[in-house]
């Protein structure tokens, strides 16, 4: 049984796709504790489905790498099999990638290596391009640069909001999501072989 700590920033709708994989006996992985850089909606689903939470507030540091110290610290007692990022919104600093690494994986609202950064689904409608996509990539020290995993196509309708892009790229997200955490825990994904490629 692959054990995961998810990350979060938001409303935790990826973390709730993977919770409610998770209660199907045969799914291989379970969430052992939910964080967030922030007081995020999606702590909430911690208390919904019974797991525990923490919050390391990133402007309660002066730098990034205070703040990694203190998030390593709230990550290490859970002995994670998987660190997830799921819609977390913080670059994470240098020596926590090293500590938990190649472990850490990472999804994002694009067809990787386009629109990295935090802004991928207004980016894709700025540069109007006809689609898009999901990606679950390895994480690295960059920003959204490590190894993919998996990704899929996604096309842009000519009426396409942020909004309603991006609704229809977080279903594909989900799936790719739960879909990666399955192929990690039966060994069809080797995170230290991608690693190394």
């Amino acid at each position: 049984m692959l054990e995961l700590v998810v990350l979060i920033s938001g409303a935790g709708s990826n973390l709730r796709a993977l919770l409610d994989a998770a209660r199907d006996a045969e799914y291989p992985a379970r969430v052992v504790a939910i964080g967030a850089d922030r007081d995020a909606e999606g702590l909430d689903l911690g208390e919904e489905y019974g797991i525990p939470t923490f919050t390391v507030p990133f402007t309660a540091f002066a730098t990034r790498q205070e703040w990694g110290a203190a998030l390593a610290e709230q990550i290490r007692p859970w002995t994670p099999d998987l660190l997830v990022l799921s819609g977390f919104m913080r670059l994470l600093p240098h020596d926590v990638v090293a500590e938990f690494s190649p472990a850490i994986v990472n999804t994002h609202p694009a067809h990787l290596p386009e629109f990295p950064g935090a802004h991928a689904v207004r980016d894709a409608l700025v540069a109007g391009v006809r689609q898009t996509g999901a990606s679950v990539i390895l994480v690295d020290d960059g920003v959204d640069s490590g190894p993919i995993i998996v990704q899929e196509r996604i096309p842009v309708e000519p009426d396409d909001s942020e909004s309603t892009l991006h609704d229809r790229i977080k279903h594909v997200e989900r799936r790719l999501l739960i879909q990666t955490v399955l192929d990690i825990a039966n060994g069809t994904v080797d995170l230290k072989e991608l690693a190394r490629a």
